[in-house]
Parts: C-alpha cells; sequence; structure tokens
C-alpha cells in the first residue's frame, strides 16, 4: 500500500474494512518493466553478446551478474532456488572448484538433461523451500521445515518494506518489490545455520578461505600489506568487549561487603540479646526493622558484586556487514513509540521523538517507525501527518550536516556553538531556514492542540469530510495509517524516508485491553505481519533519540557471531533533560542506572526498564535462547541415574544431533503445538514467527497484508492465546517491564547493558514533588501486583536453573522494596517517641558494645565511597538518593503497599495515571509548584513529630541538668537523621523561595498548636524530683 493513500480502519470480528481517502493524490509508482534480480533489486542485465544474463542454466532462476560473482566468489556457490553449483560463466573470474570444469564446455553442456527423477527431487525441493531457505546453503536443509501455511510459498527476504503490487495469475513473481534488498548470504550472518553448527571457528575459517582466494587471484603476493586487507583484519575482531571495573577499585569494594556483613550479624546478636527492660515494646520494634533492613541491604548489595563496563566498536560493525559495493547487511529494526493522552503527553513532544527516529543514523530502508495511538486522538493522527510533512525537510538536513541531537526541539535549544566543527559554508543559511520552518511547523501544532480542546457535538471529522473513526475512544475500530515510506516517501532532495506507520488497536466493551502491555503487544503483531524486522526498539513518547548511531550501538552486540545470539534485548540507561541543578527529588536515578544496572549487566544482564531497550523478536515471541551441541556421553549413557535424561534427548535426536535451542522448539511447535493457541488465528503471522532473521511474510496482495493487519490487532484476538502469559509484554502489573524481561531470563536468555559516551536516549522527568510521588507510586504498586501473582521471582522460575541466583536476589529486591516502607515509617516514628516520652530502644551499653556500632557505621560509608569511586557516581547524587529512599519509602511505597493488599484481598483495583509530560514556560517553574496529593500526609507527619520530640527532648534536658544530656545525644542524632532526609520534601512544602505560600502559614498553624498541647502535657520547667512526697508523707527530711 502506498504511503499517505488513506486511512485503513475495520473490525475483523464485525468483517468490516473501510480505506479512508485523505486530501492529497497518491504518487504515481515507478515501472517495474523487465526481469529484476531476486538477490539486490536491480535489473539482470545483458552479457556481452546482447542477450539476457542467466546465471543458473538448469533453474533460470534470475540473479544479476555482481550477485552472481560474489555468490560464487564468497557465498555458497549455489543457485538459490534449485541448489545446483552455479558454473563458470564466459568472462567470470576462477574460483576454487573450477579445477574440476577445466576440460568441460559450459556451452557444449549447457543443455544437458539430469536423471528425470533428480531432476523433479531437485524441483520438489525448491519448491519446499522457496525463498524462505533461500541462501542458507546446503547444510540447512535438515531444518528448513515450516508449517503447512507456508509451504510452496516464497516468502520474501529481510527488507523492512511493505509489498507494492500483486502480480497476475500465471506470472511467477520474480519481481516483488522495489526497494534495494539485503543480501542474504548465510555464511556470514550471525543466525545462520551454518554459523551455528561451526560457530567455534566458521567465521574465522571462512575468511581464511576468503584471503586464500584473494592470493590466487590477485597478481600480487604483497596483497596483505594493502589497506583492504587491514579492514579485513578489523572485521574479524569482535563488535564489542567487556571491560572490567579495575581490581584496584572493586577488591576493597568487595572485602568491604565481606566486613559489613559480619559487622552486621554480631551488631544483631549484640541487638538481639540485650534487650531493653523498661521499653521492650519499643526495643522489639527497632530489632525487627532492623533485621528487614538488613535483609533488604542484601537483596540489593549482593547483586552488584561483579560490576562490568562495555565497549562497542562501530567500525568493525560496519567493515562487516556495509562493505563499500555490496549490499548492506545490517538487520532492519522496527520501532515502536507508545502515547495515551495527547493533552498529558503533547504531541509536539511526540512529533520531537518521531522526527529524531526519521533521522537516526542507519539505512533508511532498514527502519519501520509505528506509532500506537491508544487513546485513538484525531490531534495525534493530525500532528502525525503535520510531522511526516516535516520529515521531509528534517531528516536531510539532519544527515546532510551530522547534527546532534536530531530532535529539533531540543537541537534549536542547545546553549552550545553550533558552529563548531561545521564546515559546510551553506550551514547557516539553512540551518536559520530549518529553524524557521521549525517555528512554522511548531506553530500548526499549537494551532491542532487549541482545536482540540473542545469537542464538537457531532464529533471530529476528517479533512475529506468523513467522521473520525475513533470519536467513542472506549467502542472504535482498529486503525492504520502509512504517513512514510517507498512511493510517498521521499524527501526535499528526492532520497527514500523511512517508514511511519499509525496504528490505533481496535476497542471495544466487555474486553480487557492491559493498557501499555496490550498496546505492546498489538505492535509487535502488526509490525510482524508488515516488515517483521528480527529486532524492535521500544520507547516512551517523550524518550527521543539523542545519539544517532544508538541503534548502531545496540547492533554491535545483537549481532556479534559469537555472543549476539544469546542476547535477547540491549538496555540503555535513562538520562532525562529539564530536570533542577540539584536534582531535589533524585530524578536522574544514577544510583540505579549507574551502579545496580552495571552490577547485574556482570551477572545475567538488566532489567528491562520500560524504555530505550532493543529486542530480538524471537525472544519476545516465548523462544528459548540456542544451545550448544548435546554432550555425546549424555546420549549414549546407559547407567541407571541417567537413563531418563537419554530417552528425552533422544526424543529431540531425530531433528538434529546439534540442535540449536531455537530450532528445537520450532520443530516441536510444528510437530506437537497449535499454533492457534499460541500466536493466535492469523496463518500470514504465525509464518512470520518462524523466520528468525524476519522478512515480509508471502501474500497475495497488499491489501490482504493490511486486512490480516486490521485482524491481528482486533480485540478479540488474543482470546484463548499464550499472549501476556508467555509471549510478548506480559500482563498482570502496570509495571510490564519487569515481567517481560524477567520471562527472557528465566527462559535462559542474557541482556546487556549499553552505556555509550553520548547518551543514546533522553526523556523528559516530573520535577514536581506530588508527580514525582504519583510516578514512584505507580512503580511500586506494580512490584507489589508482581509479588503477589503466579511470576513472583520468590517462588517462579526454579524450573529449568536458567536464572543465576544473584540475578534471581536482584528481581526479588525489585518486588519486595515497597514492603520496606512498614518498617522505615515505624523506624522513623521511634526518634519522636523515644523523645517524648524519656525511653530509648537500647540499653546502656559498654565501650566493647560500642565498636559495634562504631564499626557499622564505619563500614555503611565505606561501602557508599567505594562504589562511588567504581561507578563514578557523584556523592551529591547518591546523598539526593538516600534521601528520596525515605521520601518515598514513608509516602508512596506504603500506599502502593495498601493499594496492593486492597487489590489482592478485596480486589480492589486502581486507575493507571499517565505521567504528565508537559512542560513549563519558565524553567523550572514545575518545581516550586504545589499539588496536593494524600502522599504528603506521612510525611509531613514525621516531620512535626520529630521537630516536637527535638525541642521537647532538649528543653527537658535543660531542666533535668548535666546528666540529663548523654542520653539525649542518642535519641536526638536518630532524630535528625529523619530530618534531614526529609529536608528535600519539606523544601517542596515550602515553596518557591522569597515566596511563603499559603500551606506554610497552614502548617505552621498546625505545627504551633500541637507544639503548644504538648508542652503542657510535659511541663519540662516544673522540677521532677525522685523520692516519696514530702507534702503527703508528712516527714520532716
Amino acid at each position: 500500500m502506498e504511503a499517505s493513500a488513506g486511512l485503513v480502519a475495520g473490525s475483523h470480528n464485525r468483517n468490516e474494512l473501510v480505506v479512508i481517502h485523505g486530501h492529497e493524490e497518491p504518487k504515481p509508482l515507478r515501472s517495474l518493466n523487465g526481469q529484476v534480480c531476486e538477490i539486490c533489486g536491480d535489473e539482470i542485465g545483458l552479457t556481452v553478446d546482447g542477450e539476457v544474463f542467466v546465471a543458473c542454466n538448469e533453474c533460470g532462476f534470475p540473479v544479476c551478474r555482481p550477485c552472481y560473482e560474489y555468490e560464487r566468489r564468497e557465498g555458497s556457490q549455489l543457485c538459490p532456488q534449485c541448489k545446483t553449483r552455479f558454473k563458470r560463466l564466459k568472462g567470470c573470474a576462477r574460483v576454487e572448484g573450477d579445477d574440476d570444469e577445466e576440460d568441460i564446455d559450459d556451452i557444449e553442456h549447457e543443455f544437458n538433461i539430469d536423471d528425470e527423477q533428480n531432476k523433479n527431487k531437485l524441483i520438489a525441493e525448491a519448491m519446499l523451500h522457496g525463498k524462505m531457505s533461500y541462501g542458507r546453503g546446503p547444510e540447512d536443509d535438515d531444518n528448513a521445515q515450516f508449517p503447512p501455511v507456508i509451504t510452496g510459498v516464497r516468502s520474501r527476504p529481510v527488507s523492512g518494506e511493505f509489498p507494492i503490487s500483486s502480480h497476475a495469475p500465471g506470472e511467477q513473481g520474480l519481481s516483488s518489490s522495489l526497494h534495494k534488498r539485503v543480501h542474504p548470504y548465510p555464511v556470514s550472518e550471525p543466525g545462520s545455520a551454518r554459523w551455528d553448527e561451526k560457530k567455534e571457528g566458521g567465521w574465522k575459517e571462512r575468511m581464511d578461505d576468503w584471503k586464500m582466494q584473494q592470493g590466487n587471484l590477485g597478481p600480487d603476493a604483497d596483497d596483505y600489506n594493502d589497506p583492504d586487507m587491514a579492514m579485513i583484519e578489523e572485521a574479524r575482531q569482535p563488535l564489542s568487549r567487556k571491560v572490567p571495573i579495575a581490581s584496584s577499585k572493586v577488591n576493597p569494594y568487595r572485602m568491604v561487603i565481606v566486613a559489613r556483613l559480619l559487622v552486621l550479624a554480631f551488631f544483631l546478636r549484640y541487638r538481639i540479646l540485650n534487650p531493653v527492660h523498661d521499653a521492650l515494646g519499643l526495643w522489639l520494634v527497632s530489632v525487627i526493622c532492623e533485621i528487614w533492613f538488613a535483609f533488604s541491604w542484601i537483596l540489593d548489595q549482593f547483586p552488584k558484586w561483579f560490576p562490568i563496563d562495555r565497549e562497542t566498536y562501530l567500525d568493525r560493525l560496519s567493515f562487516r556487514y556495509e562493505r563499500e559495493g555490496e549490499p548492506n547487511m545490517l538487520s532492519p529494526v522496527d520501532i515502536f513509540v507508545s502515547t495515551v493522552d495527547p493533552l498529558k503527553e503533547p504531541p509536539l513532544v511526540t512529533a520531537n521523538t518521531v522526527l529524531s527516529i526519521l533521522a537516526m543514523d542507519y539505512p533508511v530502508d532498514k527502519i519501520s517507525c509505528y506509532i500506537s495511538d491508544d487513546g485513538a486522538s484525531i490531534l495525534t493522527f493530525e500532528a502525525l501527518s503535520e510531522t511526516a510533512e516535516f520529515a521531509r525537510r528534517w531528516v536531510p538536513f539532519c544527515k546532510k550536516f551530522s547534527i546532534e541531537p536530531r530532535a529539533p526541539e531540543m537541537y534549536f535549544s542547545l546553549k552550545i556553538d553550533y558552529l563548531k566543527d561545521k564546515v559546510q559554508p551553506t550551514f547557516v543559511k539553512e540551518r536559520r531556514a530549518m529553524k524557521r520552518e521549525y517555528e512554522e511547523f511548531k506553530v500548526r501544532i499549537n494551532a491542532i492542540v487549541a482545536k482540540a480542546v473542545k469537542v464538537p457535538p457531532e464529533g471530529w471529522i476528517m479533512q475529506d469530510g468523513t467522521p473520525w473513526p475513533g470519536n467513542n475512544t472506549k467502542d472504535h475500530p482498529g486503525m492504520i495509517q502509512v504517513f512514510l515510506g517507498h512511493s510517498g516517501g521521499l524527501d526535499a532532495e528526492g532520497n527514500e524516508l523511512p517508514r511511519l506507520v499509525y496504528v490505533s488497536r481496535e476497542k471495544r466493551p466487555g474486553f480487557h485491553h492491559h493498557k501499555k502491555a496490550g498496546a505492546m503487544n498489538a505492535l509487535i503483531r502488526v509490525s510482524a505481519v508488515l516488515t517483521n524486522a528480527p529486532f524492535m526498539l521500544n520507547l516512551d513518547c517523550d524518550h527521543y533519540l539523542n545519539n544517532s548511531k544508538a541503534v548502531r550501538e545496540a547492533m554491535c552486540f545483537l549481532m556479534d557471531p559469537q555472543t549476539g545470539r544469546k542476547v535477547c534485548y540491549v538496555q540503555f540507561p535513562q538520562r532525562f533533560d529539564g530536570i533542577d541543578r540539584n536534582d531535589r527529588y533524585a530524578n536522574r536515578n544514577t544510583v540505579f542506572f549507574d551502579i545496580n544496572m552495571k552490577g547485574l549487566d556482570g551477572i545475567q544482564g538488566p532489567v528491562y526498564v520500560g524504555t530505550g531497550c532493543v529486542f530480538r523478536r524471537q525472544a519476545l515471541y516465548g523462544y528459548d535462547p540456542p544451545k550448544g551441541p548435546k554432550r555425546p556421553k549424555m546420549v549414549s549413557c546407559d547407567c541407571c541415574p541417567c537413563f531418563g535424561r537419554r530417552k528425552k534427548l533422544q526424543k529431540y535426536a531425530k531433528h538434529g544431533e546439534n540442535g540449536e535451542g531455537l530450532e528445537e522448539d520450532k520443530e516441536m511447535l510444528m510437530s506437537q503445538m497449535n499454533f492457534e493457541k499460541k500466536f493466535g488465528q492469523s496463518a500470514i503471522f504465525v509464518t512470520s514467527t518462524l523466520m528468525e532473521q524476519g522478512g515480509v511474510p508471502p501474500s497475495s496482495s497488499p491489501a490482504a497484508l493490511l486486512k490480516e493487519a486490521i485482524h491481528v490487532i482486533s480485540c478479540g484476538y488474543e482470546d484463548k492465546t499464550d499472549w501476556g502469559l508467555e509471549l510478548g509484554w506480559i500482563y498482570g502489573s502496570i509495571t510490564e517491564d519487569i515481567l517481560t524481561g524477567f520471562k527472557m531470563h528465566c527462559r535462559g536468555w542474557r541482556s546487556i547493558y549499553c552505556m555509550p559516551k553520548r547518551p543514546a536516549f533522553k526523556g523528559s522527568a516530573p520535577i514536581n514533588l506530588s508527580d514525582r510521588l504519583n510516578q514512584v507510586l505507580r512503580w511500586a504498586l506494580g512490584s507489589v501486583e508482581i509479588f503477589f501473582s503466579r511470576h513472583s521471582p520468590v517462588w517462579y522460575g526454579y524450573k529449568g536453573g536458567n536464572l543465576k541466583w544473584l540475578e534471581r536476589f536482584a528481581y526479588v529486591n525489585t518486588t519486595v522494596y515497597p514492603f520496606t516502607s512498614l518498617p522505615l515509617l515505624a523506624y522513623c516514628t521511634l526518634p519522636a517517641i523515644c523523645l517524648l516520652t524519656g525511653k530509648f530502644i537500647m540499653p546502656t551499653i559498654s565501650t566493647f558494645a560500642s565498636l559495634f556500632f562504631i564499626a557499622l557505621f564505619i563500614s555503611i560509608f565505606a561501602t557508599g565511597i567505594l562504589e562511588l569511586r567504581w561507578s563514578g557516581v557523584s556523592i551529591e547524587e547518591w546523598w539526593r538518593n538516600e534521601q528520596f529512599w525515605v521520601i518515598g519509602g514513608v509516602s508512596a511505597h506504603l500506599f502502593a503497599v495498601v493499594q496492593g493488599l486492597l487489590k489482592v484481598l478485596a480486589g480492589i483495583d486502581t486507575n493507571f495515571t499517565v505521567t504528565s509530560k508537559a512542560v513549563d514556560d519558565e524553567e523550572f517553574g514545575e518545581l516550586y509548584t504545589f499539588k496536593w496529593t494524600t502522599l504528603l500526609i506521612p510525611p509531613t507527619t514525621l516531620l512535626i513529630i520529630n521537630l516536637v520530640g527535638v525541642v521537647a527532648g532538649i528543653s527537658d534536658a535543660i531542666n533535668n541538668g548535666y546528666q540529663s544530656w548523654g542520653p539525649l545525644f542518642g535519641k536526638l542524632f536518630f532524630a535528625f537523621w529523619v530530618i534531614v532526609h526529609l529536608y528535600p520534601f519539606l523544601k517542596g512544602l515550602m515553596g518557591r523561595q522569597n515566596r511563603t505560600p499559603t500551606i506554610v502559614v497552614i502548617w505552621s498553624v498546625l505545627l504551633a498548636s500541637i507544639f503548644s498541647l504538648l508542652w503542657v502535657r510535659i511541663d519540662p520547667f516544673i522540677l521532677k524530683t525522685k523520692g516519696p512526697d514530702v507534702k503527703q508523707c508528712g516527714i520532716n527530711c
């Protein structure tokens, strides 16, 4: 289907499908006269005699001369269709294997007829394989089995493009697309079967063969000193490497952790064996809290035992997959951007994200951007249409001058010297013109937003007079619109643009749509039907590409021939714009992203955090990672303990001795599983799930593809399937990201943490206190939901033993950390109670016992300092994180536990609130805005009672004399510990400096009232004597 040809809307269940044409005239398609090469898409060309070039004399498979020579020189030397070895044609260079044909005249033997039975066998084999096994080589024959839905039908190679035209009956359909295609030579592809079977040395052997051929064909023996040979040597190197933390930094860190663990054990032993008899209740509560804090610290600390860094080599990636004069071998990528409410997620923010994606440094025919509008808003639709038009001028500008970042709002707002490293004389002129066009673009977007504030009584009307299908956001058909792509997707300079697709899944009353997770699963299916790239990038609408090479960074891991096939996703850290300089509420979260995630990367990989993540599509389909060959002794073992294991291996032996995990899964699915039960009732989609290297699934026409795309986003498609249970984004929590990554790690996949020098993505964060607490509340509530679900890391995933123990510790910590709010709230209340009652949670300690306390505090500070040393996190960021841990713990986490228990025990559900991405006109204006929420009550109460307790304790000490100051210091220390941690919260209540808000007056009156009442009750200035009352007993002393 052409770009901008119209909005396709329909419902599979209601058997409805309509095309709403817009105001633009469709552009004519390019001519398809003449045969084209089935590998690269170029014309076949003619021989020196003026005849059509024929590469294979057996089946006549259309291949151009460059592809023919490339296949003979570096490929399998076999015809992709009939598997017959290519013979040397007139004028072609000799390669290894041509010596057997030395005395044979190719022309004389051109029409030799093989044995009829063998010929029929070859034809049947070619029909069975079709294009699906195209280019895999003879070793793949045993594994190239597919379900009946694709048998005998050719599938298109990986291209990331839609098919353009269908063929009339009787035509062979040799030309099925208009674009430049990927050259699928699997010997060098990391995903090929040949690589799987020879992965110990396959790449090295192939490179040695290539160099040997170059030596035989080349005129000189000094070719190895040529710069091109240096590039080949560079391409043989790994695409990435681990960079371990220096032992001088990490070894002392580990020693301090062990020492802290021992000190903690002695400290808890002392606390348990020395109760405070006159304050037994306070002592018991404090000991329980301290034991929980110790348990929580262990879960958080030990997954950071093996921190690592990583390096990527983008030049090697280009040497290997982007050789000059050859088809580009980089894998296609489908990019998903999700949005719901255009009023909370402004269309201008989403437009900047889309523009940065379309302008990324990656082959345009390998990029497909899908926008999920889960609110079915005409505002988002029209804003995306304007964005597509502006992209025709913005994308060539970015690539011409190599600007960073490629989101126009951020680029034009940078306060840097934009002329640095710019040498083109026209840059200043073009930049000014582009800035003026962007400002006009912003005005058009703002006009659309202003128009959409008030909904017309009759609903929204499209430009052609058709009612907007999504007028009822809870009852509307599925909608798909292709905005950019080939045949309509050219920029201002006539170059092709990446594909841009608008998707709004069908919604009907009575169906559970599973919020963001359901929208992401709909994008998985619709992208599989339309482009089916093997990798997918997931972004929030407010996270733009800050580094145009971010996808290439991920490909250094995912396409690495040695380790890439076991990687399920590459996670990038989250970085944010628009945060105040002091980061009052720890929005940057650098302790988590720069310390915890680095530690997990050294175990089994980081957790998935919801955005900025590049996935392997096969991992989301529920397949297991590839496994190495089984040990022969396990297969042939006849001993009794191994008998069951031996039978199980024999069950898989019929599928191949070297059975890869992924291939075994596919074959078991074909023979034993019901595809409809697992993936749903779409033959085209099921076919695409078996194509490990991606590619467009077979279809008779573009109309059929679009109809199937509408089918897979229908509201009832997931009924009675494994979607959300074993496939795609997992349902059951509003933090679906943690569940999804956890399921992959349980299957044995590993993930990678990539931290390029220039941050890959940047987004916006809520700098307002109330918004920040609501965001943390949503995260904590999702963790509580996971803890009470069947996927809880506490009891799920032990079968198979694929999840490493330290990785499980990290996942358990992500689900139990909200429960720390209960002991934290109690522990923060204890200092005030002790100050007001005159009691304490500890007995009078001896000099020896005081050493435990001193050692514990020293180990705590030493652990933090050494963490900062190897991670590079500043002490200010670490301290802000500690402060907000207390603020969030006694507010958002506490409410999350309560709401989670209500949902589990009483079935009371809570609504998901989208975090506002709106930006205040004044810099950091949101920081000082006060928004009342019940989350503010617990920390405010803690502040008041601890301040009152400090005043009361000091007053009592002044009244009682010098001897009462000693016990008071311990109580004051804990009280000040609480107040200092809640200080950012207090500043949030106070509002802007130099301006006292009304809330401060209210709290001041409340504080003064409570303090006055307590003052009368305590009466500190009346001397308290010991012994009997003299007046009452009458004794004259």
